[in-house]
């Protein structure tokens, strides 16, 4: 990632906005996608030309919907295309690397089908920063519970691949991969601090085992 990542003054001022309940999108992270909707095809088309970066963000159930769509949150996370393919039907199988957060400013006019928007990245400069960051809670602990929230809904994990991750890869990968609501996803994203942002995900873990209603979401790796 290091070798695409942006600087600040390359962040685009206006950028396409992908609203999906539950995707979380968090920097360093990868969220992979599968885009056959036509106005998403449309999307991921124009931001190969351009910078090939759009935001993930999530609709928000409370808030009144627009003339373009579900009402958002009002924080999200920007990510640069970084691997893509093409399929014979005519989807894209994506890679979106998490690049900083946002808070939405302002929704532009659509563009062929997709919604845009205007946002400030000024509060979350530090997601830029590509240097490792202590999580604040023991890893070990987080293992475990991690262990136990797995177990209780018949999960199966790449063990080896958790184990040879950065602490602070692995919180922001296992807040985008377990099923949480999407308040839950959303509370995730906006903590302050990736200490915070542990803490917070060790509690649901905890929390979900003895709560499995989710059910199997299949292999996590």
């Amino acid at each position: 990632m290091a070798g695409f990542h942006p600087r600040p003054e390359e962040l685009p001022s206006a950028f396409p906005i992908f609203p999906l309940a539950r995707a979380l999108l968090l920097p360093q992270g990868r969220l992979p996608l599968n885009i056959f909707e036509p106005r998403y095809v449309a999307m991921v088309e124009d931001v190969l030309g351009q910078h090939r970066m759009f935001g993930m963000i999530q609709p928000d159930a409370q808030a009144v919907e627009t003339e373009h769509g579900p009402g958002l949150f009002r924080v999200g996370c920007l990510g640069r295309l970084s691997a893509f393919s093409e399929t014979e039907d005519g989807r894209y199988l994506i890679t979106l690397t998490g690049v900083i957060r946002f808070r939405f400013c302002e929704e532009l006019g659509v563009r062929r089908g997709y919604r845009r928007a205007r946002a400030d990245f000024s509060p979350y400069g530090d997601d830029l920063d590509l240097a490792p960051h202590p999580i604040g809670i023991d890893r070990e602990t987080l293992l475990d519970a991690l262990r136990s929230y797995f177990a209780a809904r018949s999960f199966e994990a790449n063990w080896e691949a958790i184990g040879a991750m950065r602490d602070d890869v692995l919180v922001a990968t296992l807040c985008m991969v377990c099923p949480f609501d999407p308040a839950e996803k959303q509370a995730l994203l906006e903590a302050a601090t990736d200490a915070d942002r542990a803490a917070s995900l060790l509690a649901l873990l905890r929390m979900g085992q003895h709560d499995p209603s989710d059910g199997p979401h299949g292999p996590v790796s």
